[in-house]
């Protein structure tokens, strides 16, 4: 997998990589090939300013994904806010880095195809989610 990762209006910060072990799996295990993944880590106002510019929607998120796949290679980018991300581990009650994991894993799984506009949508992707993330590299 091409895997990237810049930082937009924020400061740089650490992670454990061993996510993209995981959303390699997660793309196998789906029958998709890799391509070309770019995590942008982002401050809530320049998500907001995404989400307002290219979805027409006026709030906050956690993640926006744009889908550049072809066929069954799995390509695109995904902006991801940290504000949203501290603030979603508190209410959650988890760690920072379970849950950059978790919408990193979130909007991969958007690329192979799952959604999550309805109840039932919601409710598997939280299991694909979780499944996911209990995978031990």
């Amino acid at each position: 997998m091409d895997k990237n990762y810049f930082f937009e209006d924020i400061k740089e910060f650490s992670f454990n990589e061993n996510v993209f072990s995981k959303i390699e799996i997660l793309i196998s295990n789906e029958n998709k090939t890799d391509g070309e993944l770019s995590f942008i880590f982002c401050s809530d106002n320049y998500l907001l300013e995404m989400n307002k510019n290219y979805l027409k929607h006026d709030f906050y998120t956690d993640v926006i994904t744009f889908d550049y796949c072809e066929n069954d290679i799995v390509s695109g980018d995904i902006f991801i806010s940290i504000d949203r991300i501290k603030e979603n581990a508190k209410i959650y009650k988890t760690t920072f880095q379970n849950e950059l994991h978790r919408i990193m894993i979130h909007g991969v799984l958007h690329l192979v195809g799952y959604n999550d506009k309805t109840d039932k949508e919601q409710k598997q992707m939280r299991e694909k989610e979780n499944f996911y993330l209990k995978n031990e590299i």
